[in-house]
């Protein structure tokens, strides 16, 4: 028997979602910002609540539930980044208004386009809670999108935010025609870079390596398909962010992510000196070119592996 599941959100991913377990026989609902309304009122008499919404929209939407999500009701968080505002990733903000509830994170390699299309793909389910994750696995598989479980959300979360970083500077870096040398040192050292972030925030270091770290990483820095790499390769073109963000049309995780990063990593003390050239990109302090070289002129050292 299939699950009542209620999707909040129906942007490219969370469309994708909708439908591919719509086609497994599960009972699907949805909401939108778009649609108005109290999404409270499509929650009841669910099994299941997957939130796909952009980071952006995840703090409102959450304090919008407390107080209105029903008693036992899992929730299953898809969204990726970190808040600008906040500083937390998508399960740190239910958890401070929604407590109690059951939580998980889905994460990993997805393409929506390729996952749409019914190409073969891996995900993964984390969850502290090894019983939720594992019977979310069981119910959520399909022939295509195979799932594998860790228990490690933090990190999980951390590696999913932290990629989308590190293919904007992939965009920048295929758009200026670096060469395969560049971009393999620059995924190298951004690999770093998100370990130095998923260790802080109390994520394992295997999970660096998973299907949420690696993984995604390796999709989302090397397909046209991804949001984020588009996006560097229009910023590597001369476009500001406002237009770059235009001609693509659709929610890029990546600049939020890098900014809110280097916000906690200023407040930390944490080195992250490829996000800090996205941001000053992004702030207009230098061109793509220039941000390049300041890499590549940094203080001589010793290879930190993560």
């Amino acid at each position: 028997m299939g699950l009542r599941i209620t999707v909040l959100g129906r942007g490219a991913w969370g469309g994708t979602l909708l439908r591919l377990w719509e086609r497994q026989g599960h009972a699907l609902r949805s909401w939108s910002r778009r649609d108005g309304g109290e999404p409270a009122a499509v929650l009841q008499d669910s099994d299941l609540a997957v939130v796909a919404v952009s980071m952006a929209g995840v703090a409102h939407l959450a304090r919008n539930l407390q107080g209105h999500w029903p008693a036992g009701l899992p929730l299953l968080s898809c969204s990726k980044g970190i808040d600008l505002d906040t500083l937390c990733t998508a399960s740190q903000l239910w958890r401070h208004h929604l407590p109690e509830v059951p939580l998980a994170v889905l994460s990993g390699p997805n393409l929506a386009d390729e996952v749409e299309r019914g190409l073969p793909a891996a995900s993964v389910l984390s969850s502290d809670d090894p019983a939720l994750a594992r019977d979310l696995q069981a119910q959520l598989r399909t022939p295509h999108l195979r799932l594998y479980t860790n228990f490690d959300p933090i990190g999980t979360e951390a590696a999913g935010a932290l990629k989308n970083v590190i293919a904007v500077a992939a965009g920048i870096s295929d758009g200026l025609g670096l060469g395969a040398n560049a971009k393999a040192s620059l995924l190298c050292r951004g690999l770093s870079e998100i370990a130095v972030v998923l260790q802080a925030l109390g994520g394992q270091p295997t999970t660096l390596y998973g299907l949420a770290g690696l993984g995604d990483l390796l999709a989302t820095a090397n397909s046209s398909l991804s949001r984020n790499y588009r996006f560097g390769t229009l910023l590597a073109e001369g476009c500001e962010e406002s237009a770059a963000l235009t001609r693509i049309g659709a929610t890029v995780e990546g600049p939020r992510t890098a900014r809110a990063t280097l916000a906690l990593a200023e407040r930390e003390g944490w080195q992250l000196p490829i996000c800090g050239q996205v941001v000053r990109l992004l702030a207009g302090e230098v061109e793509a070119r220039q941000a390049v070289q300041e890499l590549m002129q940094r203080d001589l050292r010793a290879e930190a592996v993560p």
